[in-house]
């Protein structure tokens, strides 16, 4: 391919309550093409504490990261302007989010956006629609660490979002923090997704979908086990049962005993299994696929989308 189809590389970096990522891209024939991928479990929302503020040792695992991005993005040569820093669910809410800024502006020499949560439902609709073959109408499912987002669409039209404060990380601390953990651990956590869901359960049901497409690292780290144990990947009533009855047979937070769970995906498994059985159960979802992409996917396409205009407006 000719050098000039091929863009500049551009970085599209997202701080969830959970993980970091940043994905670096150029454009290939109108279409952007990852070249590389970074990704840290900060867990940014285990440090939230009864204050509203976030702890100070969570803040420097935050910044400590950025550093590294920082440092990833002069490796790949790549200019201020094309780079998009977007946050999610907890620089939302917490009280010393500015502190944060403050200090991290000088690591990443980039501001960072922290955009709403239908905002980023939006966005993981996106980048859903960019990078999972199919048609018809989706409902798509993004369990975060403080935030779940759910969205229906058809093809590229957005029918609902919307953005519930639930998430894994914040059900540890909730439910899931005493090993070996009991049945009515996953009772509790699961009416409570029941409460937290009510409002919209109606509408939800109502548009109704074909297919329901997984879009998390909960998600993920359901199917990656299943793919270790070369299982099917779509994951069922059954699949989350199973689950289940093999988290409350360990008796430490480890999880080592469940074959082909990889250690950065168990802190927050038990969470997973319980908000996606309540989701099962409320939404009556028969099975659901792991989506090719999500929210980091969606800014990375927001961003090539950004260029690509700015290219055009320079010509």
């Amino acid at each position: 391919m000719p050098e000039s189809n091929v863009s500049k590389p551009y970085a599209a970096i997202t701080l969830g309550s959970n993980s970091f990522n940043m994905l670096v891209a150029n454009t290939v024939g109108n279409k952007p093409t990852v070249i590389a991928k970074y990704k840290r479990k900060v867990r940014l929302a285990e440090g939230i504490g009864d204050d509203g503020m976030l702890s100070e040792d969570v803040i420097m695992r935050g910044l400590d990261c950025l550093a590294m991005f920082a440092s990833m993005l002069k490796q790949h040569h790549i200019a201020s302007d094309n780079v998009a820093v977007f946050a999610t669910a907890t620089l939302r809410v917490i009280n010393n989010a500015d502190e944060f800024h403050r200090r991290a502006l000088p690591i990443l020499q980039h501001p960072i956006e922290v955009i709403s949560g239908l905002r980023e439902a939006e966005l993981i609709y996106q980048g859903m629609v960019a990078t999972t073959q199919g048609d018809g109408r989706r409902l798509v499912i993004d369990i975060g660490g403080a935030s779940t987002e759910f969205i229906i669409g058809d093809g590229n039209n957005v029918l609902f979002k919307t953005s519930v404060p639930m998430g894994c990380v914040l059900f540890n601390q909730r439910f899931f923090n005493q090993y070996p953990l009991q049945n009515i651990d996953f009772e509790q956590a699961i009416k409570y997704v029941n409460v937290m869901l009510s409002e919209h359960r109606e509408q939800l049901l109502s548009l109704g979908w074909q297919a329901v497409l997984g879009a998390s690292g909960a998600v993920q780290s359901v199917v990656s086990v299943l793919q270790h144990r070369q299982r099917s990947a779509i994951i069922t009533p059954k699949t989350l049962l199973a689950f289940r009855a093999e988290i409350l047979a360990q008796s430490d937070a480890s999880l080592a005993g469940i074959n082909g769970l990889d250690a950065e995906q168990a802190p927050t498994f038990a969470a997973g299994v319980a908000i996606l059985t309540a989701l099962f159960e409320s939404l009556s979802i028969s099975s659901l696929h792991l989506a090719g992409g999500a929210l980091r996917e969606g800014v990375l396409q927001l961003l090539a989308d950004r260029i690509a205009a700015k290219q055009l407006d320079n010509q």
